[in-house]
């Protein structure tokens, strides 16, 4: 006679052992999403440092062909990747208007909204500049507090200036 013992082992999981497993996925995910729903913000930060080099490169790479170039003084003009700039004579950088952005990469209208701020005069003088606001923020409130800003320099050999306004709380 043959004796068969039968396993009675357990296969698989237990329904509470599926529903503990769901509710520890469930906190995780909500602990998680935060941190990973706000990456546009982030995105359009990381976007203007990168405009930023540009137009640092870009302006660099104009004041190097100002340099060694007779003729800029007369025409007040240079071609930098395809793109006629306008030369400021004095301090050998690029005038702050769309053709530096272009320039760089950036067309108007397309990647960014170009907005041009008049040169001041007096104690607090400064040179003209533009603004580089993120397409996806034009018309927003946000164009205010997120963009990168090219300045004019003010003083002949001077350098112009170049800054970040934005971070992930104002470039939403």
């Amino acid at each position: 006679m043959k004796v068969s013992i039968k396993n009675n082992a357990q296969g698989g999981f237990t329904l509470i052992e599926l529903i503990v497993v769901i509710v520890i996925l469930g906190i995780l995910a909500a602990t998680a999403l935060p941190k990973f729903a706000n990456l546009g913000s982030d995105a359009r930060v990381a976007s203007l440092n990168a405009a930023k080099g540009a137009l640092s490169a870009t302006a660099a790479m104009a004041h190097g062909k100002f340099m060694v170039d007779p003729n800029v003084t007369t025409t007040k003009q240079l071609t930098v990747e395809g793109v006629t700039m306008n030369i400021n004579t004095t301090t050998g950088y690029p005038v702050a208007d769309s053709n530096l952005a272009e320039a760089a990469g950036m067309k108007d209208g397309v990647d960014y909204k170009v907005i041009a701020t008049a040169a001041t005069t007096g104690t607090n003088a400064s040179g003209a500049s533009i603004k580089l606001v993120p397409q996806s923020l034009a018309g927003t409130t946000n164009e205010a507090n997120c963009y990168v800003q090219y300045t004019e320099a003010t003083t002949a050999g001077g350098a112009p200036s170049i800054k970040v306004n934005g971070t992930a709380a104002n470039c939403n």
